[in-house]
């Protein structure tokens, strides 16, 4: 009969870890990009597994697990099933792991080919058809959306599972941080197809700032109207070989983002027959 575990004193700190995953590690840099914060972090946690930042290494259980990057190998499906049976929380960070990443865009094609195309000898990759989000295969407690992750909403994730309350951070979408910068609309003002509306804030609006339309790096905000708005924009001009490729982007694999995407995909093939 095993021992039941005895209650954490106050005094002891809550060990956090960081895995990763099919990636760049992009997420990764932006906590130790956070300098002063991080050295705060670093005070109210122990840091018992992050080997982007030390080589020290502590085994499990750990009481907060930041994952980043997806599910692409057979050794990865198995490898977060033990991460998350040695994790209180489970937190996955970034559009890797949140929603597949771009390398999911090898979800609409052969995978096969791609493994000849850039290994010399594929026989020895071992590797899945698919590249999907963490949630796909375990509970997840928290997800923080971006490529890169915004690291103030990291810092305040952290620090929101340290004093035990749930993370206070923001669900609107990019199109509202535009109005509120005093932006102009770039699909309004020029015609540039823009996935602001439907897209999770996060960035600070930084495309349409510099007349560039919105390409959905933080992936889907709360409950999108994704067919109404690439509707409107196939009314106004654009076409869907022109659309398609911004659902297909980052967040590809998020099923918001994923299923508008196939239906224009669709439309498209089912227009080049006719």
């Amino acid at each position: 009969m095993s021992t039941p575990r005895q209650p954490r004193s106050p005094s002891v700190r809550p060990r956090l870890a960081v895995f990763k995953f099919a990636s760049c590690d992009g997420c990764q840099l932006s906590l130790l990009d956070c300098e002063d914060e991080l050295l705060a972090v670093a005070g109210a946690v122990d840091i018992a597994y992050f080997l982007e930042a030390t080589s020290r290494i502590e085994p499990g259980p750990y009481d907060v697990a930041l994952v980043e990057g997806s599910i692409t190998t057979p050794h990865d499906a198995d490898r977060i099933q033990e991460v998350r049976r040695q994790s209180k929380y489970l937190i996955t960070i970034g559009a890797c792991a949140t929603a597949g990443g771009i390398q999911s865009l090898k979800n609409w094609a052969d995978h096969e080919e791609f493994l000849q195309c850039v290994y010399a000898r594929p026989e020895f990759i071992s590797t899945l058809a698919t590249s999907t989000a963490i949630a796909d295969y375990v509970p997840v407690d928290f997800e923080l959306r971006g490529c890169p992750i915004n690291r103030h909403q990291l810092v305040e994730t952290i620090g929101a599972l340290v004093h035990r309350r749930r993370p206070r951070t923001p669900r609107h979408s990019v199109c509202l941080d535009c109005k509120r910068r005093g932006t102009v609309c770039v699909e309004v003002a020029q015609g540039i197809p823009c996935l602001g509306p439907i897209t999770h804030t996060g960035c600070g609006a930084i495309c349409p700032s510099y007349d560039r339309g919105c390409y959905g790096c933080f992936g889907p905000a709360a409950q999108p109207n994704c067919n109404a708005l690439t509707d409107h924009y196939a009314v106004t001009g654009s076409s869907h070989e022109q659309l398609v490729p911004l659902l297909r982007n980052f967040n590809a694999a998020a099923p918001e983002f994923q299923a508008a995407g196939d239906r224009l995909a669709s439309a498209s093939s089912t227009e080049g027959q006719t």
